[in-house]
């Protein structure tokens, strides 16, 4: 079996738009769709013909262009059960546990609440891929507008168990802000402030972050290192729980 093939590129003022292609059968997806024209012409430049959405939350930035995208193509949208009277055009609806088959591949449904109560991520596990749009950023994670933090902490959870070689695509460029954060609660991690170092040059060359991967996350991102004793110290939480810890961490960050 041939390969799928990803086009990453801006869409926006700071969102990032995927296509996920089978060159055997043709069959090409949008993961969300924040915009119509950056989609189109990606399809354009890579002779692809759009024919799924793979939606992963409501919120507009991430459903703008799927009723154009339908009408123009087509298309299937698959999206969150729990959200789906306001997923434009939703064709099938999925939830946590659920899985459904692209291109003879089989994608996992992850119910991942917090940045919204209905929020989903997909998961390749063949191709080791993970698409987890405003759940998990590189360095960062999505803001609470619906859950808690004890939720979004399991969500959180739930993308750290997959395997350390899983490479995750986002759905923002936020990373030059999440890195400068992360050292504020994690001064001592040497293999952030390498990191740090490499977002900060990427980004003056106009050079993208993502994607990443969980092992990169799990080893920078304080959002995914509740449990870690250096950022425990250097927040006076050391008996807390770890759901208490990331919740610092996030009301941290909505100050930064």
């Amino acid at each position: 079996m041939a390969s799928l093939e990803l086009d990453l590129f801006p869409c926006r003022s700071d969102n990032f738009g995927v296509l996920l292609h089978d060159p055997a059968t043709g069959a090409t997806a949008s993961i969300d769709a924040p915009e119509e024209q950056p989609i189109l012409d990606a399809l354009a430049r890579r002779g692809w013909t759009l024919s799924h959405i793979l939606t992963t939350h409501h919120h507009n930035d991430h459903v703008e262009a799927n009723l154009a995208l339908k009408e123009r193509f087509g298309v299937t949208i698959i999206g969150p059960a729990r959200e789906a009277p306001r997923i434009p055009g939703i064709d099938q609806k999925v939830d946590g546990g659920d899985s459904f088959d692209f291109a003879g591949r089989r994608v996992e449904v992850i119910l991942t609440p917090g940045h919204t109560l209905g929020h989903i991520c997909f998961h390749l596990p063949q191709e080791k891929l993970l698409f987890a749009a405003d759940t998990l950023f590189a360095l960062g994670c999505g803001r609470l507008f619906e859950g808690t933090p004890a939720q979004m902490w399991d969500s959180l959870s739930k993308l750290a168990a997959l395997p350390d070689e899983t490479t995750v695509y986002f759905g923002h460029e936020y990373t030059l802000s999440n890195a400068r954060f992360a050292k504020t609660v994690d001064p001592e991690n040497a293999a952030l402030l390498s990191r740090v170092a490499e977002i900060e040059a990427l980004r003056a060359d106009g050079a993208f972050t993502a994607p990443t991967t969980i092992g990169l996350e799990k080893a920078t991102n304080p959002f995914l290192r509740a449990a870690d004793p250096a950022i425990r110290r250097h927040l006076g939480l050391e008996t807390a729980s770890d759901a208490e810890v990331f919740a610092e961490i996030r009301a941290r960050k909505d100050r930064f």
